[in-house]
This record gives structure tokens, C-alpha cells and sequence, in this order.
């Protein structure tokens, strides 16, 4: 009984190999998802790349840094 179950798991390996290196044709992630996406946009041309200015980058986290201390003031409760 074991080595049967050896003998299809070995197959199913083998199979599952074979699979993956392409022997059955591409696999169906190997092209675009949409590749009519970019033809669909709106004016694709107007989008611009601008890069951030120094106050803007003040809200940016620094990787590796503390964390900033949140701008929150306190104060007492009335009872």
C-alpha cells in the first residue's frame, strides 16, 4: 500500500515538473494579464513624474529611523 502511494506521489512530482518547464505549452501567467490595458488608457501622455519637495518629504518616514513623535498636545481633563 505504501509503495503505491510513493510510486503516485512520485508521478504526480514528475508531472508537476514537467509542467512547470514548459513541456504542455506556456503556462497561463507567462503573458500579460491585460494586455490591452495600456491601449485602453486616457491620455497616458499627460502623466508626469515630479519629485517631492523638502516639505513634502518631512512627512516621509526615514527606514531604519525612530519613529516621529506625533504632533499631539495635551492637557487635562475638567472633573
Amino acid at each position: 500500500m505504501l509503495r503505491w502511494l510513493i510510486a503516485i506521489l512520485f508521478l504526480a512530482n514528475l508531472l508537476a515538473f514537467v509542467a512547470v518547464r514548459g513541456v504542455f505549452g506556456p503556462p497561463p501567467t507567462a503573458g500579460g494579464r491585460e494586455p490591452n490595458h495600456l491601449n485602453r488608457q486616457v491620455h497616458p501622455e499627460w502623466l508626469r513624474v515630479q519629485p517631492i519637495t523638502p516639505a513634502q518629504a518631512a512627512d516621509q518616514p526615514v527606514v531604519g529611523g525612530p519613529a516621529p513623535a506625533a504632533p499631539i498636545a495635551a492637557s487635562a481633563l475638567p472633573q
